[in-house]
């Protein structure tokens, strides 16, 4: 029996972290994935998701080059192939950095196979026991399939088909209208494919503040995506040669889409089936593994990261969980998941995205709180840009500036947001960020101009009355 500091069961983005991290603190690692090395974010998820997302940004901008006083002839229809092409070039180009060589050679040793735990310290792979003085599973988790009556019979797409299909269809419903459905339901709008998002919530992107939803689904409708809130779909039958999908709409009333294809995208599921976690005393749900707030199961020598968990369903979360376990299991002690300064982005354009508590979620709370609010318009690069008004920067604060949460719609709201999780995880006040410097013309001034509407508050009338009587006797 081979014996290990660690066993990883799954090679996705919470593993290979883990994996690589150990080993190269100089613990003997074992890795097991039964599939495709990289997980679910190389092969089906994060990275051909954005890649499709690039193409068709570059195919609406050309149709809006007008705005930019450019005389651009309208784009045609779209060689499907040549897309598919750029979206596995991108994962060719990646895949090296996930490979099962790349691990050898750091040191890891790479088992391809199931996965079955034994014992909390024994995990069987292709008939082989391996040894751990800890297991960490990081199997992730696949896509929900929700009971609807014919829906297995016509046959749907889910994140892990949809990039494999051979036409690019002429219909879409998408049933979903969280990320996953209104990234891909937007990226296939703009490659000309007319789209229906089912989504069951009161809007879009159900997690955000009804006015930053609001904008996206302002800019998805005039893209032509029709987009149906408080609507679930209760039946699926083939009809003429489509996908007919009878949807009940708020207030009773139904309706019936026709599609060429079906995307399910309502959720995940963990993947915590066929694991052994029985045998090895591991409590578990069908949310996923339950784990604390160091990531550790109910059996000390059993962790878990990521998807199976049942938290967050991000890559940089089991990434962040992941180092969380390293540092526990190599260095005991009691380090912390930060899920406090989780930030979240929906790749849609414009983008949404958000660290701690928005607005609707402060009101709800009775927390005490005051909302800081810039508009783009008035950030000058923006203007230079050409970018739309409605794009706004937003903070939730407490009574000093401290904030509590922040949100950002743009096309850069992922990156533009860094500065206000760091701000928000080390204390730093909008106060702090007004008097920091930042570049013009930049877009991260959006940032400064947060602060800067927080420190207008602080100069009360009874303030400037004061001030100005000073400045008056100054000048005499």
């Amino acid at each position: 029996m081979e014996r290990y500091n660690i066993v990883v069961i799954g090679a996705g983005s919470g593993g290979l972290v883990v994996a690589a991290g150990a080993a190269g603190l100089g613990a003997r690692v074992a890795l097991v994935e039964k599939h495709r090395m990289g997980g679910d974010c190389l092969n089906t998820g994060c990275v051909p998701s954005k890649a499709l997302l690039a193409s068709a940004k570059a195919l609406q901008h050309a149709r809006e080059g007008g705005r930019f006083g450019l005389n651009i002839p309208k784009p045609g229809p779209q060689d499907w192939k040549a897309v598919q092409a750029f979206v596995r070039s991108a994962q060719a180009r990646i895949a090296p950095h996930d490979s099962v060589e790349r691990f050898t050679g750091l040191g890891v040793e790479v088992f391809q196979g199931r996965a079955t735990l034994k014992s909390p310290h024994e995990v069987e792979v292709n008939g082989q026991t391996l040894w751990g003085r800890h297991l960490v599973v990081a199997t992730g988790s696949r896509p929900a399939v929700p009971p609807i009556p014919g829906l297995v019979e016509a046959e749907f797409l889910t994140n892990e088909s949809v990039f494999e299909i051979a036409e690019r269809p002429e219909s879409l419903l998408v049933m979903g209208g969280g990320p996953i459905g209104t990234e891909l339901g937007q990226a296939f709008a703009r490659l000309g494919t007319n789209v229906t998002i089912v989504s069951s919530t009161a809007h879009i992107c159900a997690k955000e503040d009804p006015d930053v939803a609001a904008v996206l689904a302002a800019t998805l409708r005039g893209e032509g995506v029709t987009i149906l809130d408080e609507s679930r779909a209760t039946r699926v039958a083939l009809r003429d040669g489509k996908k007919v999908v009878t949807v009940a709409r708020a207030g009773g009333a139904g309706t019936e889409v026709a599609a060429d294809e079906i995307l399910v995208a309502v959720g995940r599921t963990a993947n915590v089936d066929g694991l052994g976690l029985e045998a090895a005393g591991v409590i578990f749900s069908k949310k996923g593994v339950e784990i604390d707030s160091r990531c550790r199961t109910n059996v000390p020598s059993v962790w878990a990261v990521g998807d199976v968990a049942g938290g967050p369903l991000f890559t940089h979360w089991a990434g962040h969980q992941a180092r969380v376990v390293i540092r526990n299991v190599l260095f005991p002690g009691s380090t912390k998941h930060d899920l406090a300064n989780l930030p979240w982005t929906t790749f849609t354009e414009p983008e949404i995205a958000h660290v701690g508590l928005n607005e609707t979620r402060a009101k709800e709370g009775n927390v005490p709180h005051r909302v800081f609010k810039v508009r783009f318009d008035d950030v000058d690069r923006s203007v230079c840009d050409g970018e739309a008004g409605e794009h706004f920067a937003k903070v939730v604060a407490g009574p000093k500036g401290e904030i509590l949460g922040a949100t950002i719609v743009h096309p850069h709201a992922g990156d533009l947001l860094a500065e206000l999780v760091l701000a928000r995880k080390h204390g730093i006040t909008l106060a702090s960020l007004s008097r920091t410097i930042h570049t013009y013309p930049g877009l991260s001034e959006v940032n400064r101009a947060l602060g800067d509407a927080f420190l207008r508050t602080k100069l009360t009338t009874g303030t400037k009355a004061r001030l100005t009587r000073v400045f008056r006797w100054l000048r005499q």
